[in-house]
């Protein structure tokens, strides 16, 4: 199975993290987009590690109590890798060639720029257009990932009684979704967007430019630091501290002493991310930044990180244009909506 199968009918989005899996099911009626569906599940910890899954019988149980949960009959679904997992390269190669004869001349010269032995690796490419300045070559995106990760997220989505029609990269899905929300903001595409997706565990940057992801990278940090902190200062077991930090409940001292510091080293986590970026390449400020993931909904945290960087600061809502099903607890999506940014832009991959 390939990385990114192409265009296919209507698909659920599955996003697997290290805490949960997170559905998103969606129909298109001409050029608008409806939610049909959407549930989140949290996963036993150990059962996925920095989104490796580890356990496929926890995971796939998961994932069939996800569907019920969102009621969704949809079979077809997507899932993605991380970045970090896959090796992509633009390489140029001759014009004119069909879909067959450029997978025979990918095939043979994919050694020399992927660091793997071929068997172990999946291969997919897409072609970008005519190479700059020739109109003998045309560009060509070519990625690999370790066939363990795809076809690991293959076995669990048929354990769990779906179909895998397509396994895409998260840094594409978060493409994909950011145009439904550019529109809202007004702005250029061409300005270089931060998203800043700040997950349990994990933190990704991803600086886009006219939709393209130019530069993305991931650090160990996410809620789970807020999390354990909670429990450290309270005497809470694990699953106690997060069901105080999402629904209340916290002694006075809460938000100055445990929630406010936590805001403070999110700003700093996110002004490292940027920092790593502007040293290794040109640019030295971004236009926008999107927050998305479940940190992103703490109050207050958006309005810090635009003062302190003098930054425009906005919170991922890929549903904002969108109209729901019957199905859909609106307030439940709302709160939800800055997580499932990944999940929503798999979902699109049925009508893209």
């Amino acid at each position: 199975m390939g990385l990114f199968k192409r265009k296919t009918k209507q698909i659920v989005g599955l996003d697997i993290s290290s805490t949960g899996v997170k559905l998103v099911e969606l129909s298109r009626h001409g050029s608008d987009y409806q939610v049909e569906s959407f549930a989140i599940k949290s996963l036993p910890v150990g059962s996925v590690v920095e989104k490796n899954i580890n356990d496929i019988d926890t995971v796939s149980n998961i994932i069939k109590q996800t569907v019920t949960a969102a009621r969704c009959r949809v079979k077809n679904a997507a899932v993605a890798v991380a970045g970090s997992s896959v090796i992509t390269k633009v390489i140029n190669m001759p014009a004119g060639l069909s879909d067959d004869e450029l997978e025979s001349q990918i095939t043979i010269e994919a050694d020399q720029y992927i660091p793997f032995p071929l068997d172990e690796v999946s291969i997919d490419f897409e072609v970008q257009g005519q190479a700059e300045g020739n109109s003998d070559q045309m560009q060509v995106l070519l990625a690999a990932c370790r066939r363990e990760n795809v076809e690991l997220r293959s076995a669990v989505l048929e354990q769990a009684g779906l179909h895998p029609k397509v396994v895409d990269v998260e840094a594409y899905a978060v493409e994909r979704a950011l145009p439904l929300m550019i529109d809202d903001w007004e702005v250029d595409a061409e300005q270089l967007i931060a998203v800043i997706d700040i997950g349990a565990t994990v933190t990704t940057l991803s600086i886009l430019q006219d939709y393209q992801t130019i530069y993305t990278r991931e650090q160990l940090f996410g809620g789970n630091h807020l999390t354990e902190e909670i429990q450290h200062r309270y005497g809470l077991s694990p699953a106690e501290a997060e069901l105080a930090k999402s629904q209340g409940g916290l002694p006075d001292d809460y938000v100055n002493e445990v929630l406010e510091p936590f805001k403070d080293i999110v700003l700093q986590q996110i002004t490292r991310s940027l920092q790593f970026f502007y040293s290794s390449s040109d640019y030295n400020q971004v236009d926008h930044i999107m927050l998305a993931g479940g940190v992103a909904n703490i109050e207050g945290l958006g309005p810090l990180v635009q003062e302190r960087l003098n930054i425009l600061v906005t919170i991922a809502n890929p549903f904002m244009n969108m109209s729901t099903s019957s199905k859909v607890n609106e307030s439940d999506l709302a709160v939800a909506a800055s997580s499932l940014m990944i999940a929503a832009g798999l979902a699109m991959r049925g009508f893209v």
